[in-house]
């Protein structure tokens, strides 16, 4: 499974945000979608968010070892 990319998820966060702005009027069952999709993208995030400060530790360790 390849590894979420953070940038691309963010963009979609934003998107979400976007389209709830753009609203004058939200459509319940469609705005709920949208943030059942935010917050799943939120954790996905999240989640590499901490992928990645692990792979930064690693390299950090491995720095200090030379």
């Amino acid at each position: 499974m390849p590894k979420q990319n953070l940038s691309e998820s963010l963009k979609k966060v934003q998107e979400i945000i976007n389209w709830f702005d753009n609203q004058e009027e939200v459509d319940v069952e469609k705005g709920l979608e949208k943030i059942k999709e935010g917050a799943a993208l939120i954790k996905i995030s999240r989640a590499r968010l901490k992928e990645v400060e692990n792979e930064f530790e690693v390299v950090k360790k491995e720095l200090e070892k030379e």
